[in-house]
C-alpha cells in the first residue's frame, strides 16, 4: 500500500516532467500536408568563398512532418547536378512561410558552379518545389563575396 506522501510525491515528479518537457506534455500528429509549395523568395546566396557557399531561399510553408530538408545540388555542369548538401529545419506550424539555410563546402577557387535548391520532408517525400537552375563563380584563393544588400530583411 503506498502512503499519501508517496502518492503525492509521485503525482508532483509526473507533472513536473510533462510541464518542463512539452515533447512528453504532447505529441502532435503532422501538420496537413500543403496542397502546393512555392518558393516565394530566392534563392540567394548570403556568402561565397573560394571553399564555402551559403545558400537561402523561402518557401510557403509545406506543412506535413515537423522536419524539412533544404536540399542544394550543385555542379559545374548545368546538366550534372550530381552533388547535393543539406540542411535541417524545423517548420513552424504557426508560420505561413519556411526559410532554409544550406551550406555548400569543399569548392575550388575560381570555378563556376551551377545549382537548384528544393525540399524534402524528414521521410524522403519531395515538397514538390524547385527552383530553375542557377549559377555562381567562386573568387580566388582566400578571397571571398559577402552579398551586402540581401532581396529581403535579415530578420526574416
Amino acid at each position: 500500500m503506498i502512503g499519501p506522501l508517496v502518492k503525492l510525491a509521485i503525482a508532483t515528479a509526473v507533472v513536473s516532467i510533462l510541464f518542463s518537457s512539452p515533447t512528453a506534455a504532447q505529441v502532435l500528429p503532422p501538420a496537413k500536408k500543403a496542397a502546393r509549395v512555392a518558393i516565394t523568395k530566392g534563392p540567394v546566396l548570403e556568402l561565397v568563398s573560394d571553399y564555402l557557399t551559403f545558400f537561402r531561399w523561402i518557401t510557403t510553408n509545406p506543412g506535413g512532418s515537423d522536419v524539412h530538408f533544404g536540399i542544394v545540388h550543385y555542379g559545374t555542369d548545368p546538366n550534372d547536378l550530381s552533388q547535393t548538401a543539406k540542411s535541417e529545419v524545423r517548420v513552424n506550424r504557426g508560420h505561413p512561410e519556411t526559410m532554409f539555410r544550406v551550406s555548400v563546402q569543399g569548392l575550388k577557387p575560381r570555378t563556376t558552379y551551377y545549382y537548384k535548391v528544393t525540399s524534402i520532408e524528414s521521410g524522403g517525400k519531395s515538397d514538390g518545389v524547385e527552383s530553375p537552375i542557377n549559377k555562381f563563380t567562386t573568387p580566388g584563393p582566400r578571397e571571398r563575396i559577402a552579398t551586402s544588400k540581401l532581396p529581403w530583411p535579415s530578420s526574416q
